[in-house]
């Protein structure tokens, strides 16, 4: 019984905390915020910005995100699909809008100690 009841309380909170942080990071993103954005990363996070991958610190992230919004501020960000692999990765996928250009947008999220972070985040150009 105490079983069912921990089931009960605990997913819908584990999948609030989900949704909570996607949806945080959108803001963030949609506000061309890197200071704000740098909040939800995890210490190391792999970003993709039309290249390859690059492992950064978070601190070093926050520059490399404030020199992308000021090079191609949002004009608009949207949160497509978000959900849970098999293997349990949180993940989101969103579309960002700067100008003329439109970036797909897919993040992992990671569970580090009590919180969710961004583990991983890529801009592709579409």
């Amino acid at each position: 019984m105490a079983i069912l009841w921990i089931a009960a309380f605990c997913l819908p909170m584990a999948l609030f905390a989900q949704g909570d942080v996607i949806s945080q990071v959108k803001e963030t993103i949609q506000a061309g915020s890197a200071k704000e954005l740098s909040k939800f990363l995890n210490q190391t996070v792999d970003v993709t910005l039309n290249e390859g991958p690059q492992s950064y610190s978070k601190t070093q992230a926050e520059f490399v995100f404030r020199d992308f919004f000021k090079q191609h501020p949002p004009v608009e960000f949207n949160i497509i699909h978000q959900g849970t692999s098999k293997g349990g990765q949180t993940f989101g996928i969103g579309q960002y809008k700067s100008g003329s250009e439109t970036y797909r947008v897919y993040m992992k999220i990671k569970a580090v100690e009590t919180q969710q972070l961004v583990h991983e985040i890529s801009f592709a150009k579409e």
